[in-house]
């Protein structure tokens, strides 16, 4: 067995890489590493919407339980909702049971720790060590001393929803906005949020069904919420990948916002309200240099990270930085949140909208992205680590540097959720960039993908 831990938890197909057997092993090692600094360990466990939640859900806590820990289910929430939660509730650490962005049939369990951040990479090769050398601690309890667990969905949704609320000082009466909710986790609370602040709220992707999150909606496929919007002529459109840690904002022309506009957005805003804390945002590598040029111009200094929002977090915190992104749509403002969380962004990208006097189509125009293709190559996990030694891949990868010189950037690396190389070039002709790209996945998947022999 491999390393289990991604860059975002512990991903795979459910029920056949991601078993219940394997969830059980991650709730028994979790507890029993918690159980060194406390004895009767509390875990909030939270999940979004696919079909095997519930089974994995099962699975991890009785792994806990049979330690003697306590698990307080919080029911279909978001991520930065259990982040805050386990922050609330005063516990020894919480889990999502969530693919994120991925189809259905995926699944994940991330962990965060008591002060609702990702697990330290020590903790986690802890937890590693115990489940992959399949030693099984001899601290099990008999009798009172077994686990429980206690429903809390309806009190930790109401906090989550009242701590948002609290993050603006300021209604959207009359204001139309579209929110497509990936029929994932935010397909409750992110309605009602909007609904309390005013706003007339037209929803897409907002009927789950266990099978339908991320389908041709969300923040992966915001073409629907596009059409929307301008088919309403609403001021704004929001779409939430599955467990609602990101957003892809739409404005009144049915234009899309990835995470780099709306980084720069929302960074300008904060410089012209006086509090972005010394003046510095931090992104990822993958980010669009346009954005760290219009930063640079506004006198914004750019801290640049590996790509994952824990370590645009790790860097933020380092740096006193108020405000990090990615591409991607992970957006974390550390005044009021731990986590990426797409509710609480898509509310600050209206707050910037209502502090400049400006429609978002106007703030759209002032970031400068320049053209920038990102493709996936799809490839063996044997394989993730390995390809970039062979002497083909390195061939074409300088051959790509070369030509494109100082007119742009290449940057390749290994998804940490999926079996896929993501390939991004920037430069300043999109069908030129786009050939180049492709050529590279063209090349790895041709010698690393396929199904294995």
């Amino acid at each position: 067995m491999g390393r289990l831990f991604g860059t975002d938890g512990v991903r795979g197909i459910a029920n056949r890489e991601l078993t219940p057997e394997l969830a059980f092993s991650l709730g028994k090692a979790l507890c029993h590493e918690l159980k060194k600094t406390d004895p009767a360990p509390t875990v909030v466990l939270g999940k979004d919407t696919r079909l095997s939640c519930d089974l994995l859900e099962q699975a991890v806590s009785a792994g806990i339980m049979v330690y003697g820990g306590t698990v307080i289910k919080v029911g279909v929430l978001p991520t930065p909702a259990v982040a805050l939660i386990t922050r609330e509730y005063g516990a020894g650490a919480g889990i999502v049971i969530s693919a994120s962005h991925n189809s259905f049939e995926y699944n994940g369990i991330k962990i965060f720790n008591s002060e609702g951040m990702k697990l330290s990479d020590s903790m986690e090769e802890e937890i590693e060590d115990l489940i992959i050398s399949n030693v099984d601690p001899s601290d099990r309890l008999t009798g009172t001393g077994i686990g429980r667990t206690y429903d809390a969905s309806d009190d930790a949704r109401r906090i989550y929803e009242d701590h948002l609320m609290r993050t603006v000082d300021f209604k959207l009466l009359g204001k139309k906005i579209v929110l497509d909710c990936a029929n994932g986790a935010c397909f409750k609370v992110a309605p009602e949020v909007f609904m309390r602040l005013g706003a007339d709220v037209y929803t897409i992707g907002n009927t789950p069904d266990g099978t339908n999150i991320n389908d041709r909606c969300g923040s992966t496929a915001p073409e629907s919420l596009a059409r929307a919007v301008r088919e309403i002529g609403a001021q704004a459109g929001f779409a939430f990948d599955g467990d609602g840690d990101r957003l892809i904002t739409v404005d009144e022309e049915g234009r899309i916002l990835d995470g780099d506009r709306a980084v720069g957005i929302c960074a300008m805003d904060l410089k012209e309200s006086g509090r972005l804390d010394n003046m510095v945002v931090t992104t990822s590598v993958m980010s669009n240099s346009g954005l760290w040029k219009t930063l640079e111009e506004e006198g914004i200094r750019v801290e640049i990270t590996g790509v994952g929002d824990r370590y645009v977090l790790e860097k933020m915190l380092e740096t006193g930085c108020v405000l990090g992104g990615e591409q991607t749509g992970h957006m974390i403002f550390s005044e009021y949140s731990t986590a990426g969380d797409g509710i609480l962004s898509a509310l600050q990208i209206m707050r910037a909208v209502r502090n400049s006097g400006m429609t978002l189509a106007e703030l759209y125009d002032k970031i400068t992205i320049y053209p920038q293709v990102l493709l996936n190559a799809r490839i063996q996990n044997e394989f993730k680590k390995t390809y970039l030694k062979d002497p083909d891949i390195q061939r074409i990868i300088k051959e790509t540097e070369e030509t494109l010189k100082d007119r742009g950037r290449l940057v390749i690396r290994t998804s940490g959720t999926e079996a896929v190389i993501r390939i991004l070039i920037e430069g300043d002709s999109e069908q030129e960039i786009r050939s180049l790209a492709e050529a590279i996945a063209s090349m790895i998947e041709e010698k690393y993908g396929g199904d294995p022999s």
